[in-house]
């Protein structure tokens, strides 16, 4: 297994905004965005390979972290050219360093914070292809799993920004098989037209997986296990919380 983080957004609304550099590159309690983000995967540092999917530029602040973190095992890939949206940029990625299709990955945001997490236990992961993490929660940003009526713990349909329960995605998705987010990818390309230039997100080409037979399943977390920094204005409501606060704590 690998954990994934593609990190090469432009961070768009955070320039807007007038900060300067990546998102990820600011402070909160005196650390990156970027290393509490990764830190909430300390429990795997020395087990698994990490890869980093970053933009131009960022090489050589993705190392000193990642060394600093004592991360025993990761790779940088660098996609110098826009993506279209995060599923785009882990595609490129992984092609480019060759990854296997049988490898199972995770896959994770630069700019959210995820306590102490844990892969489900065994017998959850050992009868799905594929799963979602999520909470209970509401609001249009959110990506959304339908559950199914009478198996728990599996996933009927999922959504972008379309709100068809209250299983708000974390931002965790696990595929057993990186072939299997590929054959969606390839799907999602061949129905386009010349003309489409939507964004790529993650949580809605497991739709695709669970049309033909997939066991596609979500694991459920309190909403207080989250801590989410994709905007400014949740950056600067956690950098205020935090002006007093052992910087240490955040994803203890």
């Amino acid at each position: 297994m690998m954990i994934v983080i593609p990190m090469a957004g432009e961070s768009k609304r955070f320039r807007e905004a007038g900060y300067k550099g990546s998102k990820y590159e600011l402070l909160l309690a005196g650390k990156s965005v970027f290393r509490h983000a990764v830190e909430s995967f300390s429990y795997y540092f020395q087990s698994t390979r990490f890869v980093f999917i970053h933009g131009s530029g960022a090489d050589a602040f993705v190392q000193t972290e990642c060394k600093s973190l004592g991360i025993r095992e990761y790779s940088l890939v660098n996609v110098p050219q826009p993506t279209r949206g995060q599923a785009d940029t882990v595609q490129l990625g992984l092609e480019a360093l060759g990854v296997q299709d049988f490898e199972s990955i995770v896959i994770f945001n630069i700019d959210t914070f995820r306590t102490r997490f844990r892969l489900p236990p065994p017998p959850f992961l050992s009868c799905i292809d594929g799963y979602l993490e999520v909470f209970r929660g509401s609001g249009p940003n959110w990506s959304y799993v339908r559950p199914h009526p009478n198996q728990p713990g599996r996933a009927i349909e999922t959504a972008e920004k379309e709100e068809i329960s209250d299983l708000c995605c974390t931002g965790v998705y696990y595929f057993r098989k990186l072939g299997d987010l590929k054959k969606c990818l390839t799907g999602v390309h061949n129905t386009e037209t010349d003309e489409s230039s939507a964004e790529l997100y993650v949580a809605p080409l497991y739709n695709q997986l669970i049309r033909t037979g997939a066991s596609i399943g979500y694991y459920e977390i309190s909403r207080d296990e989250v801590i989410f920094c994709g905007v400014p204005t949740e950056y600067e409501r956690l950098k205020d919380a935090l002006e007093h606060i052992d910087s240490n704590r955040l994803i203890a």
